[in-house]
């Protein structure tokens, strides 16, 4: 199949729709969190872009899209990009140049470990932070990724399907954020009001970008143009206004106002719910996909921080991981063959039990190699080198203790 030059413009311009959502969940970030810590987690994104960006490059395309061994990790092929084609397509994407696919691909990579800093903010060592980052990716997302994506990944040999990362990334990504947070223990005065938001204004223009970086995130993971981008989306952004309203109603029958933090918080619900099934489901179906989601994922959230005490710092395991769960089991009984021919009919569209058993595995396996595996690394990391700062330094704040830095002038 001949390159295709839309196909090509429209795959550039949605990488860099996705690569923008790594500095803009920094954003997203600092403005929900203390202002001596805001600079540090814009920090952690940024380097994690550059830092994740070379270890994909060295390593990380080939272990996820190599010739796959066994089925359970890529081989060598890609190294450094060695052998990936400029001038021709690979299977994955057959109408846009191999550099392209595998550049692409890199902005998911990038971000995917980077979700697990709004957990564990504003007590975490940088330097334990990048061994983190890297052996996460390393032992965690490049394994499931070739599992699921990869040819000959066992999951993908079962029928699992996973469109645009509900599994691999959100699912993978939140379970394991309570696990880190788990292990790192709650900052101090954990619970009262020393911990509120300094700047939700930016907290919202960093929502703003995660929300318009996501058409690129899910419209671009068919790495084509025409019908299917434009239903994906539709149907990305219905599900990210249905989120955000369910949180806001929500937020004001319990507090008695309605929360500008929980209008942003619901709208990432929304748009993580419809990431694993975009491509699969009508708008109307993501209509009522991001409505459940956004009432499971907000009363998890109120377990997590409130019943069983985790410092999640800014919910990651229920706005990413729950609502992750929630959306790619959501695949099994939503998905419509109508929609889209390489998928099977989920059970409320007239298919059998099989591909819902499918999706239930795949998001098993998300959930044990997630939060088991993180919960390892993060021991493994915190036995050798320390994961937390000291008490005195999270008392003056990370921005000057790790960084030696101000967000703001006095």
């Amino acid at each position: 199949m001949p390159l295709d030059a839309s196909d090509t413009t429209w795959i550039i311009v949605a990488t860099g729709l996705v690569m923008m959502m790594t500095p803009a969940l920094g954003f997203f970030e600092a403005g929900l969190l203390r202002s001596k810590n805001s600079l540090s987690v814009i920090m952690q994104t940024f380097s994690g872009l550059a830092i994740l960006s070379a270890l994909w490059f060295i390593l990380g395309f080939t272990m996820v899209y190599g010739q796959t061994l066994s089925g359970i990790i890529g081989g060598s092929d890609w190294l450094f990009f060695n052998g990936v084609p400029h001038e021709e397509a690979l299977s994955y994407a057959p109408t846009i140049p191999g550099i392209t696919f595998a550049s692409y691909m890199m902005m998911l990579a990038v971000i995917t470990p980077l979700l697990m800093t709004g957990a564990i903010a504003e007590r975490t060592k940088w330097s334990a932070f990048l061994v983190l980052m890297i052996a996460w990716s390393i032992f965690i997302y490049y394994p499931l990724a070739h599992w699921v994506w990869g040819k000959g990944g066992w999951l993908a040999q079962i029928g699992v399907f996973d469109f645009a990362g509900g599994i691999v990334i959100h699912t993978s990504a939140g379970m394991s954020s309570l696990a880190a947070a788990i292990v790192l223990k709650r900052r101090k005065n954990f619970g009262t009001a020393l911990l509120l938001p300094h700047n939700i204004p930016l907290a919202v223009i960093g929502a703003s970008l995660l929300w318009l970086g996501w058409f690129g995130f899910n419209a671009g993971s068919g790495f084509i143009t025409g019908a299917l981008a434009s239903n994906v989306l539709l149907v990305t952004h219905i599900g990210s206004a249905m989120g955000a309203i369910v949180w806001m109603l929500l937020s004001w029958k319990r507090s008695g106002r309605a929360s500008l933090t929980a209008v942003i918080n619901g709208a990432l619900v929304g748009l993580v719910a419809v990431t694993p099934s975009a491509a699969y489901i009508t708008a109307q179906n993501a209509f009522f996909l991001a409505i459940i989601a956004g009432l499971i994922s907000y009363f998890a959230m109120i377990l997590f921080k409130e019943k069983l005490k985790i410092d999640d710092a800014l919910d990651v395991g229920a706005v990413h991981g729950v609502t992750g769960i929630t959306g790619s089991l959501a695949v099994g009984f939503i998905a419509s063959n109508a929609i889209n021919h390489s998928v099977p009919n989920g059970l409320l569209m007239g298919g059998g039990p099989a591909l819902l058993q499918a999706q239930a595995i795949g998001v098993g396996v998300a959930i044990i190699l997630g939060f088991g595996g993180t919960l390892i690394i993060s021991k493994i990391i915190n036995k050798i080198m320390g994961l937390r700062v000291k008490e005195a330094e999270e008392d003056i704040c990370l921005d000057i203790t790790q960084h030696a830095e101000k967000a703001y002038l006095e």
